[in-house]
């Protein structure tokens, strides 16, 4: 297994940073995403560590050895690309074995060690295959068999489901864990789909203009977002802003349009009445009840009025409608569509449940 270190990385394209100074470690063994939206400088980055992109300025170290200043093919890194990059002249196994045969591999190391990856991907009995006979998701085992045969490193992976639809990406990005686990090999991935980086990702480093906005664990990332721009860009959020207009202990409450919502502020002591603040609420920590209902002990309460329901399964969103133009989005996945009318509605959440924002964030 090994390590990566990125240290104060950059890269710029003429008066555009792509990357502005980004530093990472990335454990033995760990799964490891870029995740953010496009131009945010995610894939520039993974091209530097796989050596397709010179850096401006930083380091990069595979373990304790610097990689940096060797070309692609003496890193030991295998890329697994968005196009898969499959050659349409060679069978399943030519391509898989390209790798091996461009490092001096011999021939009988060689199909042994094709049939070990293409089992490996569940491709057994493929070989002979031409690309033009397999399907989307195959054609991406076969790329990942072809970076897997010439046992690297590191794994790197740029937008690898991109092109599949939405069934084979779930499954497909299940493999990918499920091989990079049992290899035991440390993954850089890159993606703009949050819920598949927080489904495979062991942390995340969500990327914003050139540099890392917040990294830390999927939930951390998702419950506890640094910035509003983490909190909208991972799922669903109520961001609301107001003025503080009073604390008690670790509680306070701010006027939000005609609400009160009442906040922990713990972690900020020195927030004093008459600031602004800013906030996220999730959907899902939103509690309907009938009007006039108290809220479960510990929780706090907004009145507010169905605006729009939609039914969607498993899960119902509200939109719920404050007054003055204010909306709030809620989601439950216990609370039937047929249970709700148009009216007053009693709003519950707990306190603990809302991300407040620093004045710098």
């Amino acid at each position: 297994m090994t390590a990566i270190r990125i240290a104060d990385v950059a890269r710029s394209f003429g008066a555009v940073a792509a990357v502005s100074g980004v530093s990472l470690d990335i454990g033995d063994g760990e799964f490891f995403t870029l995740l953010g939206p496009s131009g945010c400088g995610k894939t520039t980055l993974l091209r530097m560590v796989a050596g397709f992109c010179d850096l401006d300025r930083g380091q990069i170290h595979f373990g304790d050895r610097r990689i940096d200043t060797m070309p692609p093919h003496k890193r030991n890194a295998g890329m697994v690309f968005q196009n898969y990059a499959i050659f349409p002249n060679l069978t399943v196994g030519g391509n898989v074995a390209y790798g091996l045969k461009a490092r001096g591999v011999a021939g009988d190391a060689i199909a042994e060690r094709v049939a070990r990856a293409l089992k490996l991907v569940q491709l057994d009995g493929y070989a002979e295959r031409q690309p033009h006979q397999l399907s989307g998701g195959q054609l991406q085992r076969v790329a990942l068999a072809r970076c897997l045969v010439i046992e690297p490193a590191v794994l790197l992976l740029d937008e690898p489901l991109s092109n599949l639809d939405a069934q084979l990406r779930v499954e497909m990005r299940g493999e990918i864990r499920r091989l990079q686990k049992s290899l035991g090999i440390t993954a850089l991935y890159v993606t703009h789909d949050q819920e598949e980086a927080m489904s495979i990702s062991d942390r995340i480093a969500v990327m914003r203009a050139g540099q890392v906005e917040q990294l830390g664990a999927p939930w951390e990332i998702y419950q506890r977002p640094a910035t509003p721009f983490v909190a909208r860009f991972m799922g669903t959020t109520n961001l609301l802003g107001g003025t503080l207009t009073g604390r008690s202990g670790g509680r306070g409450t701010v006027r939000v349009g005609a609400c009160d919502f009442v906040i922990d502020v713990t972690a900020l002591p020195d927030l004093a009445p008459g600031a602004a603040v800013s906030f996220s609420l999730r959907p899902e920590a939103l509690r309907l009840l009938p009007s006039g209902t108290a809220p479960p002990a510990g929780c706090m309460a907004v009145v507010a009025r169905i605006e729009r329901i939609e039914f969607l399964g498993v899960i119902t969103r509200v939109e719920l409608g404050l007054g003055g133009g204010l909306v709030l989005n809620a989601a439950s996945l216990d609370l039937p569509a047929q249970r709700l009318a148009d009216g007053p509605v009693t709003v519950a959440y707990d306190p603990a449940a809302v991300t407040v924002f620093s004045s710098n964030a």
